[in-house]
């Protein structure tokens, strides 16, 4: 099956150890077998298919989609979307495919846990893994928190997976799943012991006969054993085979892995797969059974999951603007209320120069309302804590998530930017400020309380809202209104970006644009101070930025920004854009489409469980060379023809060479991570049945490189009201000196303590520990973040590290390494998801 994403990875070469390759159906695709995200994929679709017919057949309605192995994401949410009578957004459904399929194939890199890939006959351990794993998932749903969930789940479902493929359940001529792998309750009988043999050695490479038959006619359960280093086993078990499986040179020879076609036991690796993909479905709907559909629906993407957050400033010189800011944020809730597009989750964090927040979270708009209504202004005319009170809200609210700050003053927390940038690229949510226009945006009366914005917080706010693909838009009390209209164009569903330029010249340059069938709702914004700027279509007609209503669009002033909406009707081919201006400005080009991007870095490890990768939570690193994995959504047929490294600010391109792996699946190398920030750019052939045409897509976040790397190995599952301490190394190939840490978490009441600050030299590293402690309330099952950052001396560079945690009050403790530097050899790779 083809992914529905597009994924980008960042190939760095590791130097520490090179482990062999062997364990788990394959992560990368090859000679026709099946892979882990291709397992997953498939169990996806069908469960969703089901659960869509369910839904149409209480409804009274039709749903003609046959569920088989042919089903594609566009099939099914098509198919879904008539059953919920609104377009259900493909993206998000492809999102939490591959979130999902992510978080399976970093499974792998936990290369010696027997427990994690049913190995050495390891079957408690594993099904407790596999239990934990689905109670995570459920305890995550129940919190909101579906990004965990998904990783929980991706990380449950490679372990069922991997059951199928190193067990000889298939060769017992089992002819349905074993349910009791998700059911703690039920014992697990009929297990081989230490003692029972029950393995020959093969018959040269011919393994097919290799099970004993008395395991085979008692239907005795067992696995095959496997090791890297040592070449032992207990007498007459099977191994799990493969050339780099020590144990399978030991008598008995050979294995009963069925990870490929070409494995020991290959000749039965499409009935394992098979068996796979109902196991996964089968936990699915234990899953679905449990939470129920509209949660259920939320995890597998197929249902609405928007937040609109709101960050306001309540200093007393607010006073006025406050009134105008509640007017617009009311209208933005009503318009979308009872809508496909009306948010599921609303954020409000207030702030003042004194403090900053709680935050208030619900999905219910007329209490939202009610709380705005409740904000009012507080005596002090001081920088506000707006940083703090953003960082809050890009902690606690779900990823993607949309949020608009509002204010008038300079930042008293500026020292925050970078770890506000670190958690805009983290969590890939759009920040837009609406600034007062200072004095001029007050009445004469109340020039006297005025705040004025320095020009450096104002760049601050820009460089913010630059990287999270947002805006900085300066009005006043009598144009803050029009800024619903910018509001309203960032959380419609289905936004793709299709051009970002900054820029800071003093000549006048132009700017070309593809615009495909797909796209609908094309907006084109200019922001600066004082752009001049004419648009012009694919047939030659043009359209000065000074006509607000013209051949090619409306035109709005919102302050220094200027929306132009293209006018429905023929907007497909290549359009041109030239932009004379004597200070900085901005373009962005949106629409909405089905063909999406998003953005990840993952690195690969070559071990024994098999090439794997999984995302990275940090940086890569610059100037070294990278390798992109392309996989592309939105279309039957996609050529790509050209993967770009584009640097946002200036006119430096990475461009990379391009090998086609599948259908939509792409391999691309660069030879090097840009110096400053950087958006990834793809441009390539939509094939419809009728025609062929040009497209193109932007990653909405831009993108840093770092040199310095932090490495944090930790366990991955803590306990509740228990200190818990990871240690972590910071390295640095550049500058020494001391180097700031910070360290966080996303969990509300959460102790944290680390260093301030490590002391490096030039080339070396230093080492730290966070130690944190949930509280003791937490419920078992329930998902942490900590986030560590290290940040050069001067704020010349930083990077961060995330570990991903599991409160639990299970004794089960399974170590990791989570960083830019691995405890195996690895291969850096940045995934782009187009979807």
């Amino acid at each position: 099956m083809v992914s529905l994403v597009v994924v980008a990875v960042f190939l760095l070469q590791g130097a520490l150890f090179q482990p062999p390759q062997a364990l788990g159906f394959k992560i990368l695709p090859a000679d026709g077998s099946l892979t882990h995200q291709q397992i997953t994929e498939a169990a996806f679709l069908r469960k969703m298919a089901e659960v869509c017919r369910d839904v149409a057949a209480a409804r009274g309605q039709d749903f003609t989609l046959p569920i088989n192995n042919k089903l594609t994401p566009t099939a099914v949410q098509r198919a879904c979307s008539n059953s919920y009578s609104s377009l259900l957004q493909i993206s998000t459904f492809s999102l939490a495919i591959s979130q999902t399929s992510i978080s399976n194939a970093a499974v792998d890199r936990k290369q010696f846990s027997t427990a994690h890939h049913f190995d050495n006959e390891d079957f408690k351990n594993g099904r407790d893994l596999i239990t934990q794993g689905i109670a995570a998932v459920k305890v995550s749903m129940k919190q909101g928190r579906y990004l965990s969930a998904r990783t929980s789940l991706g990380t449950a479902c490679h372990t069922l997976q991997d059951f199928y493929s190193h067990s000889n359940w298939v060769e017992l001529k089992s002819t349905a799943p074993f349910s009791t792998l998700i059911r703690p309750e039920l014992p697990l009988n009929n297990l081989a012991d230490s003692n029972t043999k029950t393995c020959k050695s093969c018959v040269g490479k011919d393994c097919s006969d290799n099970v004993l038959p008395e395991i085979l006619q008692q239907k005795i359960l067992t696995s095959g054993y496997f090791s890297l280093v040592h070449p032992s086993k207990p007498a007459g078990k099977c191994s799990h085979g493969g050339l780099l499986d020590r144990t399978s040179y030991i008598d008995p020879t050979g294995g009963i892995n069925k990870d490929d076609i070409s494995s020991n036991h290959g000749f039965l690796h499409q009935r394992a797969a098979d068996m796979a993909i109902n196991a996964t479905v089968e936990l699915l709907e234990d899953i679905r059974v449990a939470t129920g559909n509209q949660a259920f629906l939320r995890l597998m993407g197929l249902s609405q999951i928007s937040v609109l957050a709101f960050v306001f400033d309540t200093t007393g010189s607010l006073s006025n603007y406050i009134t105008e800011a509640k007017k617009v944020t009311f209208s933005i809730i009503d318009s979308k209320r009872g809508t496909s597009e009306e948010p599921s989750e609303y954020v409000l964090v207030p702030f003042n120069d004194q403090g900053f927040g709680p935050l208030i979270k619900t999905e219910n708009a007329d209490k939202f309302k009610e709380q705005i209504n409740s904000l009012s202004s507080t005596d002090g005319l001081n920088p506000g804590m707006c940083l703090s009170g953003l960082l809050l809200t890009l902690t606690q609210a779900p990823p993607s998530s949309d949020i608009f700050v509002f204010t008038d003053a300079s930042v008293k927390d500026s020292e925050l930017k970078s770890a506000v940038e670190a958690m805009i690229q983290i969590t890939k949510s759009t920040v837009t400020f609406l600034l007062t226009n200072s004095i001029s945006s007050r009445s004469q009366q109340n020039v006297s309380l005025s705040r004025t914005v320095s020009q450096s917080d104002i760049q601050l706010y820009r460089d913010l809202a630059h990287i999270s693909g947002g805006q900085t838009i300066e009005v006043t009390n009598s144009t803050l209104s029009q800024a619903a209209v910018v509001i309203a164009d960032v959380i419609t569903p289905g936004l793709v970006t299709v051009l970002y330029i900054e820029r800071s010249p003093t000549i006048v340059e132009s700017f070309s644009f593809v615009l495909d069938p797909s796209l609908s709702n094309v907006t084109v914004y200019v922001t600066g101070d004082s752009p001049i700027f004419t648009l012009y279509s694919p047939t030659g007609v043009s359209q000065a930025g000074s006509v607000a209503d013209g051949p090619l669009g409306s035109i709005l002033t919102v302050g220094n920004l200027r929306r132009l909406k293209i006018s429905s009707g023929n907007q497909t081919g290549e359009w041109k854009i030239s932009i004379s201006s004597t200070s900085s400005y901005t373009l962005k080009v949106i629409g909405q489409s089905s063909v999406d991007v998003l953005v990840y870095f993952v690195e690969i490890i070559e071990g024994g469980h098999g090439d794997s990768w999984g995302q990275i939570f940090t940086r890569p690193f610059i100037g070294r060379n990278a390798t992109l994995l392309v996989s592309v959504t939105g279309g039957d047929s996609v050529t790509v023809t050209d993967v770009l490294l584009v640097e946002t600010s200036g006119s430096g391109v990475v461009n990379g060479t391009i090998k086609a792996v599948g259908a939509t699946d792409f391999l691309v190398n660069v030879d090097r991570i840009p110096e400053g920030a950087f958006v990834v750019q793809l441009k390539g052939l939509l094939n419809d049945t009728s025609m062929t045409n040009r497209f193109q897509r932007q990653s909405p976040t831009q993108y840093k490189g770092s040199r310095i790397t932090i490495t944090a190995q930790s366990q991955n599952i803590t306990q509740p009201g228990v200190p818990f301490s990871l240690n972590f190394t910071v390295a640095s190939n550049t500058i020494g000196g001391n180097y700031t840490i910070r360290a966080r978490t996303d969990l509300v009441e959460t102790g944290v303590s680390f260093p301030s600050s490590l002391i490096l030299v030039a080339g070396g590293s230093a080492q730290g520990s966070v130690t944190l402690t949930v509280p003791s309330k937490t419920e078992s099952g329930t998902a942490v973040t900590l986030t560590i950052e290290a940040e050069a001396p001067g704020s010349t560079d930083l990077n961060y590290a995330i570990v991903q945690l599991t409160v639990s009050t299970a004794s089960a403790i399974f170590s990791g390494c989570y960083s830019l530097c691995m405890c195996l050899s690895f291969s850096w790779f940045f995934v782009s998801h187009f979807v």
